[in-house]
């Protein structure tokens, strides 16, 4: 019955392990084609938009007139249904097609992906775009792909599971869609359940051999040992008829044969609470409890030092993932910066000398003053306003003079539209600072989303921040007296999710205290971090 019940704990966790990581190898391979597809097109729109070449493309098809300029899927005008890309400029008038090739040489490479493995791409009609493994004389548009996987993913939805694909075939996939406006495609990575469970049923043929060639020698081993044991019990029978009949003589024999008695029994109970720990720390394993502990009894328990390897190499593989999504997470918010300080920018240099030309404009050519005093007024004022537009985007005093100033300067621009009383005290070591660039856009952010959350939420009256930088650790501060929230029962809004995650991002530490009339968030960064 041990033999048996690890034979299936083992098998079901082996089973169970194997799928997930198919799933998750799959889920690898779509990211990477869905993020080379999505860079690929937007590195053809960007080339597209940029270029100064104003003739079209040569593909004889015709383009809606009701389409605004962007990325859209030709395929149905296309009179060779073969997967069109279009890059459409209302504005110049151009179109451009991107290259098939170019689209079928990233779906078409199978790292990974063994013997039945694909990945295709579906557009709304849920005709396939992209050429068929399996049905290569098909041509990809007649062939339809209304599976739940297609299904799921044109509803925005990203996924992974075991499902029939568009041969009826029983598949394992990841699906979702091309983050790309106006281009309604979905992109899938499939492999076959029958390829995937292989490995299983292999194993289990394995097991089922073993185990019976274990029951069939632990069959001979019992014949040939009942001999041996029963013996020690026959002369303890013996000796207890003859005790009971009076006779004690056999005492001696008796207590020796009663030793041998114990002694198997300890064994056998020794070897129940080995095996009970290694079920234990498999099934701990199982559930991706890692922080799990196992000692192996002795150098030979080759059981235990296997188990302890798998956790090793899961506790490897997780942190790999953590270390993979922290990388992602820093690439969506270097995005966002980057995208604030080019919007930033154009407000400034943009919109800026435009409206200051056209202050010079009326001052020269407006002769009623009434008028030029009223339209120089709305000007300033439209000034002002794209001057604080600007500065919320991406304060410019960040790289000249460092977060501490683009806090204050935060801090006095919204003075004038609160009663609440704002007090910041800076403590870092201004030129000397070691503060990164990258660190010193998320203390503001995270500072200026503080305060925001206080002015729409806390009803307070009172906000202290300090920052402040020692050799190792950036450390802020901040206090408001508003009514508080319960951190256990608080549905947290996307403003306190995005401290978090620019904290983690920086590899620092959060701690947030709150009861009414006095909340703190307590936020520490490391200096020494290379990486951000």
């Amino acid at each position: 019955m041990v033999v048996i019940t690890l034979s299936i704990t083992f098998y079901n966790q082996f089973s169970k392990e194997l799928k997930d990581r198919i799933l998750l190898q799959l889920n690898s391979i779509k990211t990477l084609k869905q993020n080379q597809v999505e860079k690929l097109i937007q590195s053809e729109w960007n080339n597209f938009i940029n270029s100064s070449n104003n003739s079209n493309d040569s593909l004889s098809i015709k383009v809606p007139n009701n389409l605004q300029s962007g990325i859209y899927d030709f395929t149905k005008y296309n009179e060779n249904n073969q997967l069109t890309i279009a890059l459409v400029d209302k504005n110049n008038n151009k179109v451009k097609y991107i290259p098939y090739k170019k689209i079928t040489s990233i779906l078409l490479e199978r790292t990974g992906m063994g013997d039945t493995g694909e990945s295709y791409l579906v557009g709304e009609d849920y005709r396939m775009r992209s050429q068929s493994r399996f049905l290569k004389d098909s041509l990809p548009y007649n062939i339809v792909v209304k599976t739940n996987g297609v299904k799921n993913a044109l509803t925005g939805n990203n996924g992974k599971g075991l499902y029939k694909d568009y041969r009826g075939i029983d598949v394992y996939g990841v699906y979702g869609p091309i983050n790309i406006p106006n281009l309604n495609l979905v992109i899938l990575s499939e492999i076959d359940k029958d390829e995937v469970e292989a490995p299983i049923k292999d194993l289990q043929k394995r097991l089922f051999l073993l185990m019976f060639l274990i029951i069939f020698i632990a069959v001979l081993l019992s014949l040939f040992l009942t001999k041996i044991i029963a013996n020690p019990i026959l002369n303890m029978k013996h000796s207890l008829k003859e005790m009971v009949d009076g006779n004690y003589s056999r005492i001696n024999n008796y207590s020796k044969n009663s030793n041998e008695i114990k002694e198997m029994f300890i064994a056998l109970d020794d070897l129940k609470k080995s095996l009970q720990g290694a079920v234990t720390f498999s099934k701990e394993i199982g559930e991706m409890n890692l922080s799990s502990n196992y000692t192996p009894k002795s150098n030979n328990d080759s059981l235990g030092k296997s188990l302890i390897k798998m956790r090793d190499k899961l506790i490897e593989f997780r942190n790999n993932e953590n270390k993979h999504r922290l990388n992602t997470k820093r690439q969506l918010v270097d995005g966002l910066e980057n995208e604030r300080r080019r919007l930033a920018r154009e407000l400034h240099d943009g919109l800026g000398p435009l409206l200051t030309s056209l202050k010079f404009y009326i001052d020269n050519n407006i002769k009623s003053e009434d008028q030029r005093s009223e339209m120089k007024t709305i000007i300033d004022n439209t000034i002002s306003e794209i001057r604080l537009m600007s500065n919320a985007l991406m304060p410019t005093s960040i790289d000249d003079f460092g977060v501490g100033t683009a806090i204050l300067n935060f801090i006095e621009s919204i003075k004038s539209t609160t009663n609440i009383n704002i007090s910041f005290e800076d403590i870092t070591r201004g030129a000397e600072s070691n503060i990164t660039k990258n660190q010193q856009i998320n203390i503001f952010r995270i500072t200026q989303e503080l305060i925001n959350n206080t002015l729409k939420h806390a009803k307070a009256k009172n906000i202290k921040i300090t920052l402040s930088e020692f050799e190792d650790f950036i450390s802020l501060f901040y206090f408001d007296d508003g009514q508080g929230f319960n951190i256990k029962t608080v549905a947290l809004g996307s403003g306190i999710t995005n401290i978090k995650e620019r904290v983690e991002i920086c590899k620092g530490e959060i701690k947030i205290h709150s009861k009414p009339n006095n909340t703190t968030f307590e936020i520490e960064l490391p200096i020494d971090n290379e990486d951000y």
